[in-house]
């Protein structure tokens, strides 16, 4: 889709729902082997200010199946690390790279990349936004049932960057979403309101403290850790708040007989989710890994014009 050449990825909501279609289908289609878009020459720079195993891996091993190059700027060896202004640091790298991800903080600093680069900028995580992670996603869904329009996806536990992503991408797809979180950590009044706007009534966006009503005939359960980076002193003082929002056997037999779990990684077993859920047969957590490279090979694609 040309459209896509040369754009930004730093929300969810920055893309239509064709366009949403278009990297998902194109992402089936690398997967299976049925195109190979190529990208020769072409140098992905990865800005991480996070730790990072999936995103990191996956982006530059996408990178590399596109035949091109990645430079993976460690923040503590560049003059990022230093207090370089990101304006000036942007308009470096806008010079030497093709297209740049970025794993960090704050949304806005993905913006003021954005802002100062004429060279595509991918929102590789935020503090705000995960949306790679949800194209992963809603690929593994698409793959189990065929689509995703007029399913289910619940979500348990924080409303974090994740479940702000989780939220647009739902509604780009007309998949239903419930959002089942204790009270005083719902995901931001602005994301649900936006994605009630991109459903354009074809799904709902429902958030709930109540995860058994939240979870009643799901076709998904996703999840994430409790306690996101730079939250770890929080852990302990969130585990019995969050307790009640645990994906396990219990939970499963609330949801539809056919439905998939997913978790975005790293996990905390007997946390968030079991073991048993984790590793039991209804689990699509390792195919959903996998997918992080396909749906990135297809977003880097397709904004570097092979796709």
């Amino acid at each position: 889709m040309a459209a896509l050449k040369g754009r930004n990825l730093l929300s969810m909501a920055d893309l239509t729902a064709d366009e949403m279609s278009h990297l998902l289908t194109t992402a089936a289609r690398i997967k299976s082997g049925e195109i190979n878009p190529q990208c020769p020459q072409k140098i992905l720079g990865l800005v991480f200010k996070k730790a990072s195993t999936r995103t990191r891996v996956s982006f530059s091993a996408a990178m590399y199946k596109l035949g091109g190059q990645v430079i993976d700027l460690n923040a503590n060896l560049t003059q990022i690390g230093r207090g370089e202004p990101t304006a000036d640091t942007a308009r470096v790298l806008d010079r030497y790279l093709d297209v740049l991800a970025i794993r960090t903080y704050e949304q806005a600093e993905v913006e003021e990349f954005a802002q100062h680069s004429t060279i595509p900028i991918i929102n590789a995580l935020t503090d705000r936004e995960h949306p790679c992670q949800i194209l992963a996603d809603l690929l593994t869904v698409q793959e189990e049932f065929g689509h995703c329009e007029g399913l289910t996806m619940t979500y348990l536990g924080d409303g974090n960057n994740v479940a702000h992503s989780l939220i647009l991408g739902c509604a780009l797809m007309g998949m239903n979403v419930r959002i089942a979180t204790p009270k005083g950590y719902e995901p931001e009044s602005a994301i649900v309101k936006e994605a009630e706007k991109l459903a354009q009534g074809r799904s709902q966006v429902v958030v709930t403290d109540d995860p058994k009503a939240a979870i009643e005939g799901a076709h998904t359960l996703y999840t994430d850790v409790w306690a996101s980076m730079g939250q770890e002193d929080l852990a302990a003082k969130r585990i019995p708040i969050f307790e009640p929002y645990q994906i396990n056997a219990a939970a499963m037999a609330l949801a539809d007989a056919k439905a998939i779990v997913l978790h975005c990684l790293p996990a905390h077993r007997g946390e968030e989710i079991t073991a048993e859920v984790m590793e039991g047969s209804q689990s699509r957590i390792w195919d959903e890994v996998e997918n992080r490279m396909h749906a990135q090979q297809a977003l880097l694609a397709a904004v570097l014009g092979a796709a």
